[in-house]
């Protein structure tokens, strides 16, 4: 049976992508804070910010099976605020679940797979990471930070037979929205930043269904070659593919237009 490990598979996109690969007869591990154990779906405790909470998840794992065909690095959560009053603990905590969650992650499932000689590593980042939203500075920057290591670590893992690749999903209709931390301060300084937000979030709310994404997922799982980089939902690889097109300048002055 093929075995799928995840992180952050307790809610959201996550919780999607676990059902959506145990429909497809996949024995899956869910690591996270909180969850529930299955049939096909083994919840084992996992603080992503903890290096040694990782490790020892990890090792849970492979008590209960000798391979691991899919690792996706999923966790994460999203802040918001204008930059110059964020606070500081706010800011590297949203790096610390982000990008060093998703870092531990890979730290402690590579000797695996380049031992097994095969394997793939997916991580769920966002269009954020190539459209920086205004008032998500620090979670457009934690997910572009995820895209570069990815692409880093697509090179270095190649010769142990290991694809690397990310899903940027567009808006999601999810419980993520709701669980994100606004940042008060500044707002009668920054005065566009409640409505920034609020439009923002209107978009998430009628967003994608977090199952389309799921499928999404599988299929870069399952693909036999892989690209580095996929977007999720049409309109967002339309998104893309202007700011890829177009001057920064200008990308950068709509993007302004929709949220300021």
């Amino acid at each position: 049976m093929n075995t799928l490990l995840i992180t952050g598979g307790s809610s959201g996109i996550g919780l999607a992508t676990v059902q959506y690969f145990v429909s497809k007869q996949w024995q899956v591990f869910e690591l996270s804070r909180s969850g529930n154990s299955s049939e096909q779906v083994s919840h084992i405790y996992c603080d992503v910010t903890d290096e040694s909470s990782v490790q020892q998840a990890l090792a849970e794992v492979m008590k209960h099976t000798d391979h691991v065909d899919v690792v996706i690095s999923n966790a994460g959560f999203g802040i918001s605020g204008p930059i110059e009053f964020t606070d500081s603990n706010a800011a590297k905590k949203q790096f610390e679940v982000n990008f060093f969650g998703a870092f531990y992650l890979v730290k402690a499932v590579l000797p695996i797979l380049r031992q097994q000689g095969y394997g793939r590593i997916l991580f769920t980042s966002s269009v954020a990471a190539e459209l920086s939203i205004p008032y998500q500075g620090f979670y457009s920057a934690s997910k572009s930070a995820i895209n570069a290591l990815a692409l880093a670590l697509a090179n270095e893992v190649r010769e142990f037979g290991i694809h690397v690749a990310v899903l940027m999903p567009g808006d999601v209709a999810t419980g993520f929205t709701n669980a994100r931390e606004k940042e008060i301060k500044g707002a009668e300084v920054y005065r566009k930043a409640h409505s920034a937000v609020a439009a923002m979030e209107n978009d998430e709310r009628s967003g994608m269904p977090p199952t389309q994404m799921a499928r999404c997922l599988y299929k870069i799982a399952t693909n036999q070659s892989p690209k580095p980089m996929y977007v999720g939902g049409t309109i967002y690889k339309f998104f893309c593919l202007l700011n890829r097109l177009l001057p920064k300048r200008l990308v950068n002055w709509i993007v302004g237009k929709l949220y300021c």
